[in-house]
């Protein structure tokens, strides 16, 4: 039946309602189309759906047509597939529900099958189907639904049992998923002992028997229907419990999608009990209706999944790299000096890397495992100065971005927004402290020991040759401002890296494995076990943070030289230490050299790009996870001009 354009005498002398399968349902798609062609206008939409059923109800043998049609189709098609499960996922995981969602966008579907679900998908998928489909008024749906099943035929009966059914499956499904060990053992001992979900299969039951074969009696229907609804909201609530658990005992995405299909499984039970017991059911089944064509839009979405479903996840992943990044921040002079001694530290550690760094391109390894001995430098590296209680720069920003993200629980309370503008101030001043302890010990460290090998070795660690080449690759007239951005970029992923691990370390409860699983105890001992236990969770985070992060810059420019993409990384710490060990090889020459100081010029922006694009892609996803509006942000963002204008010191002085 093939159609370049519809009009209504064509679309209803193709009425056949002994056609194959797939036939009947492309005539209902082919109807909803020609309707569907008055898009924008919704009144145009109504005064379509008016003349076609003003012309089948002038015709008594279209009439007889369109219910045998009718007949024929809730016959072959289910419709409890439809109002039950769509916009669910077919099983309750998220990986599973990504392929199904990239299935649904690469593979075209059929009209030729059974389920309502997958037809609906077909015959209603733009948004203006809801505006026309919920602006239908009520007498217009009378006058179809009588010609579609008339008062005498089984038409409400059939409505009936596939709500009724509908309404049975969603049960089972929250049942089965209410009892499911990973959600069962976080709800609240409260929940438990109240057991919500025994009773729904039950509660379902008696509002079937009411329906169906019941007195039909009002007061014994509405009691059958207000015991459902009560043990809805218990299920609902026990639910709610799990949430309170996320926080001690970690979170999944996939534990999220759960308890989110779950949720919305018990709002859609609610919806088919309105469409079942409303007095107006024409109107109720197509807001329902009008509802599923919004959900199968979104069930499309990939974006709207991850979205939706990672929200929670970052919000405590954020959460749990705030609490390492409140040690970041420094509030006042003692705690100032402190991170400058704890910064010097990190930058004298640096400088070995450094070093290592160059006798490691001396060995000349391909471009991979030249990528990756450099990175596993980097990893140990970083993981000393977090065990020595130092500290490297520009690792801070992404982990004290969600610390002062997390002042902004209760942004509209009274002076919150002022005591966060001196969180602003207090992170500036460390930072700025952080970066002046490495750089200002980096170099002439790098420097000194450079000099060491040169009265050791009797030649410098890089040759004329490969010093220039480092002076120019630092230069500030090069790439090296986009190299230095990218750096951040990375510095960002690192800590999402982090807050991963150690919510997926408390999630797998390993620190409690660690002190009294009887094989590590019989192993270490108790109390060595414990002490294990609870040092891998007090730095699972920097561990995580450190190593990804030394192999990401070890890493990258293999991998982005793989694709031929030429990118670089510049980290101002390591760039500084560079800039020391080729300053050796040209010795007091070097400060007459140009490229020496466009490389020194580097320095201030490689650091504040560094800091600038990895804070402030945290403290995005920070403000998200905390759920900050823009014009909350707005306020914050005036608040902190208003700081620099009247008290600039006070972003530079403890």
């Amino acid at each position: 039946m093939p159609h370049t354009t519809h009009d209504l005498p064509r679309l209803l002398a193709e009425l056949d309602p002994h056609a194959e399968l797939a036939e009947r349902h492309l005539w209902l798609i082919h109807v909803l189309e020609w309707v569907r062609a008055a898009e924008p206008s919704v009144e145009v939409a109504l005064g379509r759906v008016e003349s076609l059923v003003a012309a089948i109800e002038a015709d008594a043998d279209l009439r007889q047509r369109l219910q045998a049609w009718w007949l024929a189709f809730i016959d072959r098609v289910d419709i409890t597939t439809l109002l039950a499960d769509f916009g669910f996922a077919p099983r309750t995981a998220m990986i599973t529900e990504v392929s199904e969602r990239l299935r649904h966008k690469l593979l075209p579907g059929t009209p030729e099958t059974i389920d309502a679900s997958e037809l609906f998908s077909i015959a209603l998928p733009s948004e203006f189907d809801a505006r026309w489909l919920i602006a239908l008024p009520e007498p217009l749906l009378q006058r179809l639904a009588a010609l579609l099943a008339p008062a005498d035929s089984q038409g409400a009966s059939f409505w009936q049992h596939a709500l009724l059914n509908a309404i049975t499956y969603c049960a089972g499904q929250i049942l089965a998923n209410g009892f499911a060990p990973e959600l069962r053992l976080r709800m609240s001992e409260e929940a438990r002992e109240q057991r919500p979900f025994h009773d729904l299969i039950r509660d379902v039951e008696s509002l079937r028997i009411e329906v169906l074969h019941g007195l039909r009696t009002t007061d014994r229907l509405e009691e059958a229907e207000k015991r459902l609804r009560e043990r809805l909201d218990a299920c609902r609530a026990a639910i709610g419990t799990v949430y309170q658990h996320f926080g001690d005992e970690g979170i999944s995405v996939g534990l999220v999608f759960r308890v989110r299909q779950l949720r919305t499984r018990i709002v859609r039970i609610r919806q088919l009990l309105d469409c079942l017991t409303s007095a107006h059911t024409e109107q109720d089944a197509m807001r329902l209706l009008a509802g599923f064509v919004s959900v199968g839009r979104e069930r499309r979405s990939l974006r709207s999944l991850l979205s939706t479903n990672s929200s929670l996840l970052a919000a405590k992943v954020t959460e749990r790299s705030a609490e390492t990044g409140e040690h970041y921040i420094t509030r006042n002079s003692r705690e100032y000096l402190q991170m400058l001694r704890r910064a010097a530290g990190g930058g004298l550690v640096m400088s070995v890397t450094t070093l290592v760094k160059f006798g490691l391109a001396a060995l000349a390894f391909s471009a991979f495992w030249g990528g990756f001995w450099a990175g596993l430098n980097y990893a140990i590296s970083f993981v000393l100065i977090q065990l020595l209680h130092f500290t490297v720069a520009t690792k801070q920003p992404a982990m004290t971005a969600p610390a002062m993200a997390s002042k902004l629980k209760n942004i509209n309370e009274d002076g919150a927004i002022e005591t966060f503008v001196d969180e602003v101030a207090n992170l500036t001043r460390s930072q700025v402290a952080a970066i002046l302890g490495n750089v200002l010990v980096v170099f002439p460290a790098a420097l000194g020991l450079a000099w060491l090998f040169s009265r050791a070795l009797g030649h410098p660690p890089l040759d004329v040759v490969h010093a220039t080449q480092v002076l120019d690759s630092l230069s500030l007239l090069g790439p090296s401002l986009l190299f230095a951005a990218f750096t951040g970029v990375l510095l960002f992923v690192s800590s999402l890296i982090a807050g991963w691990a150690e919510n997926w370390f408390v999630l797998r409860r390993m620190d409690s494995a660690m002190r009294y699983n009887p094989r590590i105890t019989r192993l270490l001992g108790a109390p060595r076990a414990k002490r294990w236990g609870d040092f891998w969770r007090r730095n699972i985070s920097g561990f995580a943070a450190n190593i990804s992060l030394g192999l990401m810059l070890g890493l990258t420019p293999a991998i982005a030289g793989f694709f031929g993409l030429g990118l670089e990384v510049r980290h101002v710490t390591l760039s500084s230490g560079q800039l020391g060990v080729a300053g050796a090889t040209f010795g007091w020459e070097i400060v007459h050299d140009d490229a020496f100081w466009w490389a020194v010029a580097m320095l201030p922006f490689n650091g504040a790009l560094n800091v600038l694009v990895s804070f402030y892609l945290a403290f995005r996803m920070a403000l998200r996870a905390q759920n900050v509006t823009g014009v909350e942000r707005s306020r914050i963002y005036a608040a902190i001009r208003h700081r620099l204008r009247t008290r600039p010191l006070s972003f530079f002085k403890p």
